[in-house]
């Protein structure tokens, strides 16, 4: 449309430019299957895909795989999102996209998603979040996390002792600092927290060793 109107050079070169910032790991990722399928990087000096990545690109092995899978669940889930420009409709970032094909998984290696058995409205509201919604991988995380990975009573308050551990060491460092404390105040203090943190250590570790036993017995069996 701005290119029709005459529109300000500038303003359509704005406009380019967010589309290429935006779509630029879509645009990585199919010139990386085209690579792929040619095995052009044979006649650069390279072994494999991977090794010409990781020294021309300086994008590592796993990186590569994930634009590659991203790429590969957008087609086969979502391909109106290749079509899009990223500037009028969203394109989702590849961590996204990667935590959609995590929680789907395949036939072979089903992800939580599918061993629950995830009704079909939740797996929509995946879709919706992650294609349309384009929510980041932390609001993903928030929102579908509880439902893919389900945690026990004992779960939670093993989380609920590590946060008020790491909230005791943070207040250790930062009394001590306090101007206007008492030496007599802080000495008190730091000594009641010495006591709170041997006893949330020992509420933590329990929980771990009995994780670490129960392993053990596993693979004794």
């Amino acid at each position: 449309m701005l290119e029709r109107t005459g529109e300000d050079p500038l303003r359509l070169e704005l406009v380019q430019r967010a589309q290429r910032f935006k779509r630029s790991w879509v645009e990585l990722a199919e010139a990386l299957q085209r690579l792929r399928a040619s095995n052009g990087y044979q006649a650069w000096g390279y072994a494999d895909l991977h090794e010409y990545c990781a020294k021309e690109l300086s994008i590592r092995p796993a990186t590569v795989d994930k634009l590659l899978l991203s790429l590969s669940t957008l087609a086969q889930h979502a391909p109106e999102v290749l079509q899009r420009d990223g500037v009028a409709r969203n394109i989702p970032s590849v961590d996204a996209v990667d935590f959609f094909s995590r929680a789907l998984g395949d036939e072979q290696r089903p992800g939580p998603f599918r061993r629950l058995d995830a009704p079909d409205e939740l797996l929509d509201q995946l879709r919706s979040a992650v294609f349309d919604e384009g929510q980041s991988v932390r609001e993903l995380r928030d929102r579908f996390a509880p439902v893919m990975n389900p945690r026990s009573e004992s779960d939670e308050r093993l989380e609920l002792a590590r946060k008020a551990r790491g909230a005791a060491q943070r207040l250790r460092e930062l009394v001590p600092e306090v101007p206007g404390l008492s030496e007599a105040r802080v000495g008190r203090v730091l000594a009641m927290l010495e006591t709170l943190l041997s006893d949330l250590d020992g509420l933590i570790e329990k929980p771990s060793a009995a994780k670490t036993a129960r392993k053990r017995t596993a693979r004794a069996d």
